[in-house]
């Protein structure tokens, strides 16, 4: 593999294990919730979204119903923008007070760090926001990695499994596509971003997959089991 410029990586199942969001962060935001409502809902930046939520569903109503219709696009992991936001208003607060740290393998940390030092440009590209993503990092179990990236983008520059997003993403990196290497464990992803012209390696760890994606099973892209087995020389 050619020594990209730039590396942009997923983060689910790639830095930072699947069950973290599901098992930590979205339980924490479907319990916090009514109370950040009530004790922050009339504070402007808060009240944008929740006003935003009812008017996607149907106009004025309680915040009392706000937050039930909230909470169940949580358990339905909606990507809708007011919920992103208010969770990451959220945990930010629960990153702040130590109620949890963001989950990142060590192996993944090591490598950033090392390609951070050779001077290889790191960024980010979740479906999660890019405030969510950034306190993710900046209150990891591996410390504070948020300063390591260039960079960070999320579904406002189009859906992951888009091949025009990743064109944009090199577009705004400055970059021919061909010299970003693109990290995911998301074989649909890693397809579209390849159809932009990036490169690509899937990530396929055992504690996310137990069951090895090899062969034919990843559409030819490069594989690793962590970051300690990606080779850029």
């Amino acid at each position: 593999m050619t020594q990209p410029k730039a590396i942009l990586t997923d983060i689910e199942g790639t830095t930072s294990s699947i069950a973290f969001v599901h098992a930590v962060l979205f339980p924490y935001a479907l319990r916090e919730l009514p109370a950040f409502v009530r004790a922050h809902g009339q504070e402007p930046d808060v009240r944008r979204w929740l006003d935003a939520a009812a008017l996607d569903i149907g106009g004025v109503v309680a915040d009392e119903c706000i937050v039930e219709i909230l909470q169940g696009w949580i358990r339905e992991d909606r990507k809708h923008p007011a919920l992103k936001a208010l969770q990451g208003m959220l945990w930010k607060d629960g990153y702040e007070r130590g109620d949890f740290r963001g989950h990142v393998y060590p192996d993944a940390a090591a490598a950033l760090r090392r390609w951070h030092a050779e001077g290889i440009g790191l960024y980010v590209y979740s479906s999660g926001s890019v405030a969510a993503q950034k306190l993710l990092f900046g209150y990891s179990t591996e410390g504070d990695l948020d300063a390591l990236f260039a960079g960070n983008f999320d579904t406002s520059v189009g859906g992951k499994r888009e091949a025009a997003s990743y064109r944009h993403i090199a577009q705004e990196l400055q970059l021919p596509p061909d010299e970003i290497l693109f990290l995911s464990d998301v074989i649909a992803e890693l397809d579209a971003a390849r159809k932009a012209g990036l490169s690509t390696l899937l990530l396929d760890r055992a504690e996310d997959y137990p069951q090895p994606r090899t062969g034919e099973a990843t559409h030819g892209h490069a594989r690793a089991t962590s970051f300690a087995q990606i080779d850029l020389a």
